[in-house]
């Protein structure tokens, strides 16, 4: 299955254009920037208030959570409220486990976005074997509850966004399918042929998850099953639970860049545990290159007599031969290496005792890397123990520039170890940090993702110490190495049951110091669990005032008071042995 026009060249893949009010998604309109409302929706002044700097800053579509029929109502104070502003941003309600509110919202919004994992199926993390008979009944008691929406929207004009999320499977499709992209994807093609079956076609499509491997695979996934079944429905971007500061906007750089550099994607809302107007020049820095080639004719397909190696729908690490360079073993079976340049090792020198686990491991100019052009060069040359680079000043992406390296690698059958840069043609000078961290982590975290690349450098930044962290940060985002503790921390909505950055940042400045533990902080259970899969420990919203503490998927300790809920976190950490003193002078 073909999930882009071709890995080696960039060209946006074609799709209808939707209409959601007065802006057209999809087609040969820019890609369009959404954020979501983290106020109550029952509060419609509040809601108004955080509402309006988020779209003076440029958001597009702007969405609020519906959870009962009493917020949906609401929505149509609010939308009024916009109106009479001369706001005319297209509103969003987001619907899970209700379709009386989805039916309620849809009266005042000018599009609604459906969960299929809770929209109508069952959701008790039970292991069953389903018959043909019991699956077919669930699917149609799903049609039945869904129908009625599908025609609604159709009969009234509103656009639907049918969102799956990696942590709100049903039970039918984790037992049928597992929790993978492919559970994902299907989960989002039976709404899909629901909608078919009634000619509706005003969709738009999502899979998110906060794995951003996940991200990766099930977007590629989805975008190749819609392409053979001949739909041409736009895609929305975003990796959820990607946290705040300089690694939320990391992992979204991965995730979404990477994506984007595929030619997948019509709209993208970043999702940060900030205030969501901090979202917003995120999102346009990743898709503003892409836009600025609207219009323009296509770009060259380069080497397209190379076969793709590998599988874009699963992740695998590229088999490469072992080497030591200058005493570091890279390439085989060991972590992925950090690479500084000459100015950034001599930067650093003096600094080292403060460095800690982000150590440089290898300077460039000292690696005896091979410098190649892809398109031209004569890679017969490059032998199993050669660390290989691709040149600067390509006129192509990093991206598609070490995919061809890889890919003509792997034909001649040498497996060389592959050292990935960033790749900017004139490195801090002049250079936006956010577009230069942007940049490196979209290039170096997109070809991680890919399996490829045994080694890391990043120039970029403004100085060495900035660089050397970013790399570090680019490995932990992608899962590849853990030199600190991590956090997946939903972005705050109107379900949110507790001040999620503020609960967030305090359980952060008790635990930063713990290497190697995933931690997930979740305002409510819509994705908690899900989420958390490959979490160490949960702190989820469960009742107003009270917390559900989890490890792993399994809930341990229910309804914690809120006050008492962070203490007894870091107990629960205590008691399975992962907690460790905050070392001295830290």
């Amino acid at each position: 299955m073909k999930y882009c026009h071709s890995p080696f060249g960039y060209r946006r893949r074609k799709t209808r254009e939707v209409r959601v009010g007065g802006v057209g998604v999809g087609g040969n309109n820019p890609i369009r920037v959404q954020s979501m409302l983290t106020s109550d929706t029952m509060n419609t002044e509040a809601c108004v208030a955080e509402a309006l700097p988020i779209l003076d800053a440029g958001c597009e579509i702007i969405r609020l959570t519906a959870p009962t029929v009493n917020d949906a109502r609401k929505l149509k104070d609010f939308v009024a409220a916009l109106r009479a502003r001369d706001y005319s941003t297209p509103v969003v309600a987001d619907i899970h486990f209700k379709p009386e509110a989805a039916m309620e919202a849809v009266k005042w919004v000018e599009k609604i976005r459906v969960n299929p994992g809770n929209y109508a199926d069952k959701k008790k993390f039970a292991v069953k074997e389903y018959t043909g008979a019991e699956y077919a009944a669930e699917l149609a008691h799903m049609e039945a509850a869904f129908t009625p929406l599908v025609l609604e929207c159709k009969r009234l004009g509103r656009a639907m966004r049918i969102g799956t999320n990696h942590g709100s499977l049903s039970d039918r499709i984790l037992n049928r399918f597992g929790d993978t992209p492919a559970g994902m994807v299907e989960s989002a093609m039976e709404f899909a042929r629901i909608c078919r079956k009634h000619d509706y076609h005003e969709l738009v499509f999502s899979m998110k998850a906060s794995n951003v491997k996940v991200v990766i695979a099930a977007y590629r996934l989805l975008a190749a099953r819609l392409d053979e079944q001949g739909w041409d429905y736009p895609l929305h971007l975003g990796v959820t639970e990607a946290g705040e500061g300089e690694d939320g906007r990391i992992k979204s750089a991965v995730g979404i860049g990477a994506l984007l550099e595929d030619g997948i994607g019509d709209t993208v809302r970043v999702s940060l545990t900030e205030d969501s107007v901090h979202e917003i020049p995120v999102a346009r820095a990743l898709v503003k290159k892409f836009d600025e080639r609207l219009g323009k004719p296509a770009g060259p397909d380069f080497a397209v007599d190379v076969k793709e190696t590998r599988d874009p729908f699963t992740y695998v690490r590229r088999p490469t031969r072992e080497v030591t360079v200058n005493s570091t073993k890279l390439g085989g079976g060991n972590l992925i290496r950090v690479c500084v340049t000459n100015a950034q090792f001599d930067w650093l020198a003096p600094k080292q005792d403060q460095l800690g686990d982000t150590q440089p491991e290898l300077v460039y100019e000292r690696c005896g890397a091979v410098e190649v052009d892809p398109l031209s060069d004569d890679l017969s040359k490059v032998s199993d123990g050669h660390l290989v680079a691709v040149k600067d000043g390509l006129p192509l992406s990093p991206i598609m520039a070490y995919r061809i390296l890889a890919a003509k690698l792997d034909a001649r059958g040498c497996r060389a170890p592959i050292l990935l840069k960033d790749v900017l043609e004139s490195p801090a000078a002049g250079t936006d940090s956010l577009d230069a961290m942007l940049h490196a982590a979209t290039m170096l975290g997109g070809l991680i993702s890919d399996g490829i690349g045994d080694a890391i450098l990043v120039r970029g930044e403004a100085n060495a110490e900035a660089a050397l962290r970013l790399a570090y940060n680019i490995l932990q985002a992608t899962g590849s190495r853990s030199f600190k503790a991590e956090y997946v921390a939903c972005p705050s909505c109107g379900r949110t049951l507790f001040n999620l950055q503020t609960v967030t940042a305090r359980i952060k400045k008790c635990t930063h110091h713990l290497k190697g533990v995933k931690i997930a902080v979740m305002g409510c259970i819509v994705n908690g669990p899900g989420e958390m899969a490959d979490a160490d420990f949960g702190y989820v919203g469960g009742a107003p005032g009270k917390v559900n503490l989890y490890v792993g998927k399994t809930c341990v300790k229910f309804n914690i008071p809120e006050a008492e809920a962070v203490d007894r976190l870091l107990d629960l950490i205590k008691e399975h042995g992962k907690w460790s003193d905050l070392p001295a002078g830290r």
